[in-house]
């Protein structure tokens, strides 16, 4: 437990398939943000019942509705029979469950068909444990994301707006639309906001919000100066992710991922083109190097 949280809040911080779920549990509607990856769903079950204290799970509530933070939704469905949240934006995709829109195929990330019973509206309040909170925008790693701001309190559950160290992939950019400009005016609103502690999406909550929104208005500089490091950051991340879930994946498997998924999308090929063999073999390398895996007859081993 974080001794800086507010008591009516816990953060279940998980690891990098999955985001964090934050628990309001003491609540007339008990309730949950986020609820990590498919393939965690079991461990997702487990966690909540603990938090949850045996109170069934009434509502959840999604920031947005990338594989690592819906992939959960429809499991704690069937489970708790729970209204579903989901931020403006992407309702007609979920009624169709197209995963193309819903950026499931574009990544080769599974998330299992769910439903909603409402929408998120910006600048609506919802109420979380017993308290008011402000629905904001966040486009730049997302078009649709949302954070959720407690102005009494000054806690900003922040989804992959604001890391400690950073900020998610800029992925409206990958399919080659704006995302950096609305990057850097979430920043802005996140820096007028002023928050007293953040809760992002991944990684623990903390109270360095100066620093590290000077980290990540450095970063978004950084990023909109040359397109190519995006695209570089996330394709290392979408074949990390990957691995971290399969484990083992031989040479020809991350060729397959990159060339019939990763490279659908046209920000991508604009900058680097579609000649997959040596974007693999560079993938590969850059993954080694940075220790997230190592090379055993040729085939990526997660660490």
């Amino acid at each position: 437990m974080h001794a800086f949280l507010p008591a009516h809040i816990q953060v279940l911080e998980r690891g990098w398939l999955s985001s964090n779920n934050i628990v309001f549990a003491q609540a007339d509607v008990p309730t949950v943000v986020d609820t990590g990856y498919v393939s965690h769903g079991e461990a997702t079950e487990r966690l909540l019942d603990e938090a949850l204290s045996g109170r069934p799970l009434a509502r959840i509530i999604n920031t947005h509705l990338h594989s690592d933070h819906a992939g959960g939704n429809a499991r704690l469905q069937r489970r708790h029979g729970c209204r579903v949240v989901i931020p403006p934006g992407l309702r007609d995709a979920v009624d169709a469950w197209d995963e193309e829109r819903l950026s499931y195929t574009p990544t080769d990330q599974a998330c299992e068909r769910f439903t909603y019973d409402e929408v998120l509206r910006i600048g609506a309040r919802i109420e979380l444990g017993g308290q008011e909170w402000d629905v904001l925008p966040a486009g730049g790693h997302d078009a649709d994301m949302v954070m959720l701001w407690n102005p009494r309190e000054g806690v900003l559950i922040s989804a992959d707006a604001l890391w400690r160290n950073g900020f998610g992939v800029i992925f409206p950019e990958l399919a080659g639309e704006s995302g950096f400009a609305e990057q850097q005016a979430t920043l802005d609103l996140i820096s007028q906001l002023a928050p007293r502690l953040v809760i992002p999406g991944h990684g623990a909550p903390f109270t360095e919000v100066d620093d590290a929104l000077s980290i990540a208005h450095a970063r978004i500089r950084w990023l909109a100066e040359d397109p190519k490091r995006n695209v570089d950051n996330a394709l290392k991340g979408l074949v990390a992710f990957k691995l971290l879930d399969r484990r083992r994946m031989p040479r020809e498997e991350v060729q397959d991922l990159i060339e019939r998924h990763l490279l659908t999308q046209r920000g991508i090929r604009a900058v680097i083109g579609d000649d997959t063999e040596p974007l693999t073999d560079w993938v590969i390398n850059q993954l080694v190097r940075v220790g997230a895996a190592r090379l055993e007859d040729d085939a990526l081993v997660a660490r």
